[in-house]
This record gives structure tokens, sequence and C-alpha cells, in this order.
């Protein structure tokens, strides 16, 4: 099982490396920066919900009723938190391999 999922995971390399010879360096420049800042404006958005929360919510002071939104607005901020956190990765590493792809191939 292991060996099949690393022979995936090599065709899936070498297709990537093939897709990416074959489109051009200046437009996978492109493509990879518009990845990356979209990727790191919506972590930054997202982070800003999680500790804002949105502006229309409307929290009943009923000890049983915030009880709930305490729990639910715990495991929203942890799903936000969790979504930030792996956005802000691959705008980070796509904005790096843009930057990898323009030393590589110097007429990009």
């Amino acid at each position: 099982m292991a060996l099949q999922q690393a022979e995936g995971y090599r065709t899936f390399l070498s297709s990537l490396t093939g897709l990416l010879t074959a489109t051009g360096p200046r437009w996978t420049v492109i493509a990879l920066l518009i990845t990356g800042f979209l990727a790191l404006i919506a972590a930054s958005w997202f982070s800003v919900q999680a500790v804002h929360g949105r502006p229309d919510v409307e929290i009943l002071s009923e000890p049983e009723t915030l009880l709930r939104y305490e729990r639910r607005r715990a495991k929203e901020v942890w799903r936000l938190v969790e979504a930030a956190r792996w956005l802000a990765l691959l705008g980070i590493l796509a904005v790096a391999a843009a930057v990898i792809v323009t030393w590589v191939t110097p007429g990009a």
C-alpha cells in the first residue's frame, strides 16, 4: 500500500514538473503570485473573522444560550484559524515558488 502511494506521488511530481515546463515560466510566475497573494488575503480575512467574529451577531445573556454560543464560537474560531494557517502556508509557498522559478529561468 505504501509503495503504491509513493508511486502515485512520484507520478504526480513528474506530471507537475512537465506541466510547469510546458506552460512557460512567465505564466507560471504570474499564476503563483496571484495564488499566493489571494491565499494570504484570505488567510488574513479568516484570522480577522476568528478574532472579531461577525458584526451582526447578537449575543444573548441568558446562561444556557450564552453557553451554547460559546461552544459554537469556539468550534468556529478553531475552524477559521486552521483555514488561515493552511492558506498562509500556501500563500508563502506559492510566492517562494515564484521566486525560485524566476531564479531558475532568468528570462521569465
